[in-house]
């Protein structure tokens, strides 16, 4: 399967005419995209993780009583995406939520088990401990904003779990660090804007991809083989399973990689029209959203979250098609009804393959909804307080 673009760049490479009309909508291009088996099951078990993760927001809420009544998470069930209502899906994972009755309101109330109690502290203690990795993804993610070197705070509220902010980074990352980030007022009502204090110098940011090039250069079973000047332009490709790699498809890959482009820390400078000059902002804009993946916790985001970084990062192109025209990097899924991208280098059967601790807390809890209603019986639940419903 060839991506929409990598046809129309063989097809104008070939036509007299230098404009050809594509007629292929994008839902036509998503819906045609090659399927990777091992993601999509991924995400089928990562869709049910994202409703659980929701109800624990509500639940942790309120710290000196972490618990959430029935009847309001009743009252948010479409909203929660729990589609057979909330008690329902409470009991599909009781190794995660208990159900009990309160006498004294007269309700029912649901609150996490000790496992999945547990779970939520590792990660917290997590976050904690790789502090200095979570300022530098905020410096770093800032520094990509090239122009002003600034993002909307709302845009960051998107996305801080992905990041692996805590959740109250405001005060325990923006304000403990006033050498390196400042807030001020946006362009509209009630709107802030984050910024660096001083620019950090492109040399001294060294992009995800750039690390892989050394890494590749400096393998002791590759020797000589790897030619520095050869991939000092590339990324790293692995294609899903059973696609379809043409000759044509193969070369436009080839030509791809060592086109020269400016990198996610460096300034842009003047847009070129020219047909190289467009190539090479696309190529930009593809290092730019590697560089936002690998920057996350678990290497993966909705592509609607990204969007909201799209101008701020200089990018003219449509985030969802960029990844799509490049299934060698990325891997496309729309399950859950939303749209989830992943580098797929940092994978391997399901799994990252370089993880971190906030990372391996994470897929604890994923685990326990891997294992739905599974063990009830073999001692690994425990009773606990007020009377079970």
């Amino acid at each position: 399967m060839v991506s929409r673009h990598m046809i129309k760049r063989i097809l104008l490479l070939h036509s007299p005419c230098d404009s050809v009309r594509f007629k292929t909508t994008s839902a036509q291009f998503v819906a045609s995209r090659a399927r990777d088996a091992t993601f999509e099951k991924f995400m089928d078990n990562y869709k049910n993780l994202l409703k659980v993760i929701s109800i624990q927001d509500l639940i942790l809420a309120k710290p000196n009583n972490p618990t959430v009544s029935l009847q309001f998470l009743s009252n948010l069930s479409q909203k929660l995406h729990l589609n057979r209502g909330a008690a329902s899906f409470l009991r599909k994972y009781p190794h995660i939520f208990h159900i009990f009755y309160d006498p004294s309101k007269s309700l029912p109330f649901c609150k996490f088990t000790d496992a999945a109690l547990e779970i939520s502290r590792l990660e917290a203690a997590a976050i904690r401990d790789s502090m200095p990795f979570v300022v530098d993804r905020l410096v770093r993610l800032l520094s990509m904003s090239t122009a002003t070197k600034a993002l909307p705070l709302r845009a960051i509220f998107k996305v801080w779990r992905e990041l692996g902010l805590p959740d109250d980074f405001e005060d325990s990352v923006i304000l403990q660090n006033p050498n390196l980030f400042k807030l001020s007022d946006g362009n509209e009502l009630n709107t802030h804007v984050l910024k660096l204090v001083s620019a950090i110098p492109s040399g001294n940011l060294m992009a995800a991809v750039e690390n892989w090039r050394i890494m590749e250069c400096c393998k002791e079973d590759c020797g000589s083989s790897v030619d520095p000047l050869g991939i000092r332009f590339s990324f790293k490709h692995g294609f899903p399973p059973g696609m379809r790699l043409g000759k044509n498809f193969k070369a436009m890959v080839k030509e791809w990689q060592s086109l020269p482009y400016v990198g996610p820390y460096e300034e842009m400078g003047e847009k070129k029209k020219s047909k190289c000059g467009r190539l090479g902002l696309e190529k930009r804009a593809v290092a730019i959203v590697h560089e936002f993946l690998s920057l996350t916790v678990e290497k993966m985001v909705e592509v609607e979250k990204i969007s909201h970084f799209r101008k701020w990062f200089g990018i003219d192109l449509n985030i969802r098609d960029l990844f799509l025209d490049h299934p060698g990097m990325f891997y496309l899924s729309t399950k859950g009804k939303r749209h989830t991208v992943f580098l797929r280098e940092a994978y391997e059967r399901g799994r990252l393959i370089d993880p971190n601790p906030v990372y391996d807390a994470r897929r604890k809890l994923l685990d326990l909804v891997v294992l739905g209603r599974h063990g009830l019986y073999t001692g690994e639940l425990q009773e606990e307080g007020g009377k079970t419903v």
